[in-house]
Order: structure tokens, then sequence, then C-alpha cells
């Protein structure tokens, strides 16, 4: 008898179809970050990778600690401070120390606002596209889809919605504690 899980047989056996929502969506992330990427080419914008497109993403990070520009991003403080230093060196942010406090806000530059520019353009572009694919009643119910299902996440510890930080310090859903898991388990089920 095999030890395979019936959710794994009933996708093997065809009884659901893979790709999935999320394979779905990193599949089209990855047509439109593709374009990204090429119009930034075409925009002189060619000093930047795949890494820095990360920082790089909505809302702007204009105004925002380093602590919550990572959060966001979900990456470690430490790949944040070296990605905006690549960034603060090829002149598209700065950080600046907050007036009376300790910490340092990131702000856009000039520069930073002319590539957020050129890639809002190459979105609103793509869109264009692919509205005139499906038709473009069809993919304004499709955006407005996307952003009901965006603003619908929920803490399921607390039942409320999640934005950004949690109470605890740190993004919701990651490094919860064992109560806090079981919890969430118990609450689940």
């Amino acid at each position: 008898m095999s030890s395979r899980p019936r959710s794994a047989t009933l996708v093997l056996e065809g009884k659901r179809q893979p790709p999935f929502v999320a394979g779905l969506l990193r599949m089209t992330y990855q047509v439109a970050r593709r374009r990204q990427l090429e119009v930034q080419f075409e925009h002189g914008f060619t000093d930047l990778t795949q890494a820095h497109l990360n920082v790089l993403v909505y809302p702007p990070p204009d105004g925002v600690r380093p602590i919550e520009l990572a959060e966001r991003t979900f990456m470690t403080k430490q790949a944040m401070n070296y990605l905006l230093g690549e960034l603060e060196e090829r002149g598209y942010m700065e950080r600046r120390a907050e007036k009376g406090r300790r910490g340092v806000r990131v702000y856009l530059t000039r520069r930073g606002w002319r590539f957020f520019e050129t890639q809002w353009s190459a979105m609103q572009q793509l869109e264009d596209e692919w509205a005139a694919i499906v038709g473009r009643k069809d993919f304004a119910g499709f955006l407005g889809i996307l952003r009901r299902l965006s603003a619908r996440e929920r803490d399921p510890i607390r039942d409320e919605p999640v934005r950004g930080r949690r109470a605890g310090g740190r993004p919701s859903g990651l490094n919860r504690s064992k109560s806090e898991t079981s919890r969430r388990d118990k609450i689940a089920r």
C-alpha cells in the first residue's frame, strides 16, 4: 500500500488539475516580471537585477523603515540592508535618519521615481494587452477579484485583517511559536 496522501493521489490521477492558483499566479507574475525587465533595460536601468526588483515593488518603498520593507518582501534584515546599500550606491534610494529617533527611513531619489514611472507605464501597457485578449469587462472583473482576495487575508488567531507587520513584531504567518501554531491549528479544526 502506498504512503502517498489522498490529496496527492487525486492530483496524480487527474481529478484536480495543476497548476493550482498559486502556480497560475506565479506564472502570470513571471510574464509581468519579464516585461518589467525588458522595459527596464530599454530605458537604461541596466544596473538592476531581479534581487533589486524584489525591493522596488508596489507600494513604492518611500518613507518606510528598512525593517518594514524587509518584512513586506519576506527578506531578512541583513539581505534587505545589503540590497538597500546597492540601491543607494546606484542612485535609486537614500536612507535618512529620523529626526529625534535612532531609526532610519528609506526614500526614493529622482532616479528611483523615474524607475517606478517606467515600470508603471510598462504594467499599464501589459494590462491593456491582456484586456484586449480576454475582453475589457472580464479583465476588469479579474482585477476586482484579485483586489478583493488580497484584501481578505486575515490572521487566523486574532481574526483580524493582516496589514503587514503584526503587533508581535513579525509578519503574519511567519515564525510562530509552538503555542501559537497549536492554537491556530485548533481554531482551523
